[in-house]
């Protein structure tokens, strides 16, 4: 299981938290390390502080969007030191721990890290399923990025050691959940919901709804049938009988 679990590191500007970051990982048992364009270099300071998870180091891998990160991933959990303007689903990082553990078994998790100074941006937390806040101390809540990479990773083989067994669903992956809130966003402009000039908080409100509901892959098939069948109804279409499309009593 602990092979499915990836740690994402979004725009980091330290050399040293990259080594540090895989230090922390490979104690936990974790491996896959994505780096998100960094601002760093791996160098020498990183494969020092990496004190023999060098090997993580090698493997790891850069992609330029977030998107691109967390494509394969079926849950997708954001680091957030603080509330936003949009409520989401939030967690405690033991609770982060148990969900990463129970579906981590069948496919790709992801933990998604900022910035060190600034963390992840509002847009960037809107691809994450849940969110997820360490209870540090309230008059000192100071973590640096290896720090909170140690503190999930723990979290994450505690949980792992507790229930060896993960909980057997079938989730789509992140990509799908992209293509199904664009297929969706185009329906409602379609059917005249959003209006282009004043599109509001629809798209966030929905993503935050589907995230705390988590669709199953079938789920999610019978939902984007539903849309092909407003498209064809809204441009004018009969639907056939055999359409492939779940119809309510």
């Amino acid at each position: 299981m602990l092979n499915n679990v990836r740690v994402v590191l979004v725009g980091t500007s330290h050399s040293g938290n990259i080594g540090s970051a895989a230090r922390a990982m490979k104690t936990m048992g974790i491996s896959q390390l994505v780096l998100v364009t960094p601002d760093a270099e791996i160098d020498g300071k990183s494969v020092a502080l990496a004190a023999g998870a060098s090997d993580v180091l090698a493997n790891v891998i850069i992609v330029d969007t977030l998107e691109e990160a967390i494509a394969p991933c079926e849950l997708v959990i954001g680091t957030s030191a603080r509330s936003r303007t949009l409520e989401w689903p939030l967690m405690s990082a033991r609770q982060a721990g148990e969900r990463v553990v129970k579906e981590g078994g069948q496919g790709q998790v992801a933990m998604v890290f900022g910035r060190e100074r600034t963390g992840l941006t509002n847009d960037e937390l809107k691809h994450c399923h849940y969110h997820v806040n360490v209870a540090t101390n309230p008059d000192y809540s100071s973590l640096n990025l290896a720090m909170a990479v140690q503190i999930l990773c723990y979290e994450v083989r505690m949980a792992y050691l507790d229930s060896p067994e993960p909980e057997m669903r079938a989730y789509p992956e992140n990509q799908d959940m992209e293509n199904f809130y664009s297929h969706f966003e185009r329906v409602l402009h379609q059917i005249g919901f959003i209006v282009p000039k004043h599109p509001g908080k629809v798209m966030d409100k929905l993503r935050r709804m589907f995230n705390r509901i988590r669709m199953e892959q079938n789920e999610l098939n019978t939902m984007r049938g539903i849309l092909s069948a407003i498209e064809r109804t809204a441009r004018g279409e009969t639907i056939q009988e055999n359409d492939k499309v779940s119809k309510l009593d």
